[in-house]
């Protein structure tokens, strides 16, 4: 028996892995841009009259996007499915109510109830994808936006960085190499995924994203590219930027080739 099991079943994991994922993703959690998001899910639907609730699914012990909704006026609530990031995220909006411990795919938010979900980070953790999308859909009102970031399948670095595995170019393996390296982060080598109690399992595409979208039930479905301001002082002062942006905004084949390396990021419109 490996020394790591010694007394212990091997369905258990890693040992305090959970604990070690508090500590690593309380100091290690990413910046929120999520006004940047909200700007461009205001490009899609009036966000200055009506409900202003707005769900972060997978929060996190630190629930910056929380935070900054709540500041910037939205009625922000946030799910979390890891007990002890829930409880850090909690303290840290000082307000208990503002935090619930779900998952992506079950959660206790009314139907039709959020004007607005982000699953940022979350898609690819999930154990299913189409459930996730359903539960979205289902709380979502009619006219309402889900955002998704998730990984890209098709997404090539130079370095072979992936931002899940510690492993260069992992997004380009066979199905069944991923699968080994995700038993050993789980039992053997928690560093591997950054101490994640759920690696990233779900690898995609953006036609496959719409793809699920519309199994969902989603009608109409948006790139980043397809909604950056072009009023914005960055696009305002680099002529060849806006100009580029055009051609690949307009040009299906273009479009196609921009989402083949930045499709990680939809916005899927629920029909009114």
């Amino acid at each position: 028996m490996h020394p790591l099991y010694s007394g212990r079943f091997l369905s258990q994991g890693y040992p305090d892995l959970a604990k070690e994922a508090v500590s690593y993703f309380s100091s290690h959690q990413d910046t929120s841009g999520v006004l940047d998001i909200m700007d461009c899910c205001g490009r899609l639907i009036d966000l200055s009259t009506g409900s202003k609730s707005v769900t972060v699914v997978g929060c996190g012990p630190n629930p910056r996007s929380l935070q900054e909704l709540l500041a910037s006026g939205y009625d922000a609530t946030g799910i979390e499915p890891v007990v002890g990031f829930a409880r850090r995220a909690a303290e840290a909006i000082g307000d208990p109510r503002r935090v619930q411990v779900g998952t992506a795919e079950c959660t206790s938010l009314a139907p039709s109830s959020q004007r607005v979900v982000l699953l940022e980070s979350v898609l690819e953790h999930v154990e299913s994808p189409a459930q996730a999308l359903a539960e979205a859909y289902r709380v979502l009102e009619p006219g309402g936006v889900l955002f998704v970031y998730t990984t890209n399948r098709t997404r090539l670095s130079l370095t072979g960085r992936n931002d899940e595995f510690r492993v260069r170019f992992y997004n380009w393996f066979p199905a069944i190499v991923k699968e080994c390296y995700v038993y050993k982060h789980l039992h053997y080598d928690p560093e591997l995924a950054n101490y994640s109690l759920r690696p990233a399992v779900h690898w995609f595409t953006f036609a496959e994203l719409c793809e699920r979208g519309r199994q969902a039930g989603f009608a109409q479905f948006y790139s980043l590219l397809d909604l950056v301001d072009q009023n914005s002082p960055a696009m305002k002062r680099g002529l060849f930027r806006r100009t580029l942006v055009n051609r690949f905004r307009f040009n299906p084949w273009l479009r196609a080739l921009a989402l083949v390396q930045f499709g990680s990021s939809i916005f899927m419109l629920k029909r009114l």
